[in-house]
C-alpha cells in the first residue's frame, strides 16, 4: 500500500519541484509513493482559454505527455512511470527544454524514454486518446479529494486508509533537502489531517530545480 500518492502534470515546475521533495523524503524514510496523473488541461477545460494562449498550447503538450505515462505504467507498472518522470521533468525544467517538447514532441519524447531506460515506441502513445479517459478519472478523483479551485500538484497522505488527507501544494520554490525536507514532510502532514483548508500567500520566488 502506498504511503502517498501524488498527482503530477509533467508541464508544470512547481510540481516538479515538488515532487522532487517527495523523492528526497522517499529517500530517508522508504516511503512508497503511487504517481498519478492530473492534467492541467482538464482541469482548465472550464475555466477556458484566452485567444492565444500560452497555456493551452503547455497543457495541451502536458496531455499528450500523460498519454505516455498511461502506456509507461501498462507497460512497467509504477516504477516506470517514475522513471519517466523523473527523465522528463529533468530535461523539461532543468535543462530548459520546453520549446523542444512543445515543437517536436515525437522527437523529444522518443529520447526521454531512451534516456529512462523505457521502450522508445510508447511514445507512439502521445496521440493516442484512448488514454484520455484514464486520465480523466485520476484527474477527477484528485479534484474530489481537494475541492476543484486548485492546480498541481496534489499529493493524498495514507491513501486508502482511515487517515487519509489530501492538500494541493506545497507550492515551494526550491528542493528541501536533508533534515528540512523531512520537517516540510511532516508539517505538512499534519496540516493535511487537521482539516485547514487554506494557508495561502501569492508571492514567490522565481523556481529553482537544483
Amino acid at each position: 500500500m502506498a504511503d502517498a500518492d501524488f498527482f503530477f502534470d509533467p508541464v508544470c515546475p512547481w510540481a516538479w519541484i515538488t515532487s522532487r521533495w517527495v523523492k528526497e523524503v522517499q529517500s530517508q524514510r522508504s516511503y512508497e509513493v503511487s504517481w498519478k496523473f492530473i492534467s492541467l488541461r482538464i482541469v482548465n477545460e472550464a475555466r477556458g482559454y484566452g485567444e492565444n494562449s500560452q497555456y493551452e498550447q503547455i497543457h495541451n503538450v502536458g496531455l499528450h505527455s500523460l498519454r505516455v505515462a498511461s502506456a509507461t505504467r501498462a507497460f512497467g507498472g509504477n516504477a516506470a512511470v517514475d522513471a519517466y518522470y523523473s527523465r522528463l521533468g529533468r530535461a523539461l525544467h532543468n535543462e530548459g527544454n520546453r520549446e523542444m517538447l512543445v515543437g517536436s514532441p515525437s522527437e523529444f519524447i522518443t529520447r526521454v524514454l531512451s534516456e529512462a531506460g523505457l521502450p522508445t515506441d510508447l511514445a507512439s502513445a502521445l496521440d493516442d486518446t484512448t488514454h484520455d479517459e484514464l486520465i480523466r478519472h485520476e484527474t477527477e478523483t484528485a479534484l474530489e479529494r481537494t475541492g476543484r479551485d486548485v492546480g498541481t500538484p496534489i499529493i493524498t497522505f495514507f491513501p486508502n486508509t482511515p487517515q487519509a488527507a489530501s492538500l494541493f501544494g506545497p507550492v515551494v520554490p526550491k528542493i528541501p533537502r536533508g533534515e528540512e525536507a523531512l520537517k516540510l514532510w511532516d508539517a505538512v502532514v499534519t496540516i493535511a489531517g487537521s482539516g485547514v483548508a487554506e494557508i495561502k500567500r501569492s508571492l514567490r520566488a522565481a523556481p529553482q530545480f537544483d
